[in-house]
């Protein structure tokens, strides 16, 4: 650890490598990305929040990965993703937060969680519980409409 990458004591640093057996073109992620101030709203702003789903929409027109659900929430966001076969994750996450955090002010945390959904999970749970998630925090009444979220379909149009 030198000077200019101070860690946290404590906290472990997660490579988000694929196994080699894994089809990169086939396989769909969990991921979760926190802001570093917890439970201040950086992201659900109206100029910020539409921007931020500008720039996944920018990212799925490049083919760098296919977000089948984004939803941002006040100081984190969710998506279940899958990434183009020549795109690392770990380097679209990186560069993709790096834009929205000179363009927009936003500081997030350090790197990023992410899950591998296996073939004996069930995709639609997991939607389920991302596109339910401002409900669940009492932002919005269950079954109200959320404008933070995007939506997109295997051909990579919004649905």
């Amino acid at each position: 650890m030198d000077a200019k990458s101070p860690r946290k004591a404590g906290r472990k640093t997660f490579v988000h490598v694929l196994p080699p057996w894994i089809d990169p073109d086939a396989a769909s992620f969990f991921i979760t990305v926190c802001c570093q101030r917890r439970g201040t709203n950086q992201l659900c702003l109206p100029p910020i929040g539409e921007a931020l789903l500008q720039s996944v929409r920018f990212y799925a027109e490049q083919r760098k990965w296919l977000p089948h659900v984004f939803l941002l929430m006040p100081d984190h966001f969710h998506m279940l993703v899958s990434f183009g076969y020549d795109h690392s994750m770990t380097k679209v996450m990186a560069a993709w937060k790096r834009y929205n955090s000179r363009q927009h002010g936003i500081v997030w945390q350090d790197g990023f969680f992410e899950h591998r959904l296996r073939r004996d999970e069930s995709w639609e749970e997991k939607a389920a519980y991302v596109l339910n998630n401002p409900a669940r925090a009492g932002l919005i009444q269950e079954g109200e409409p959320w404008p933070y979220v995007l939506r997109m379909d295997e051909s990579g149009r919004a649905t």
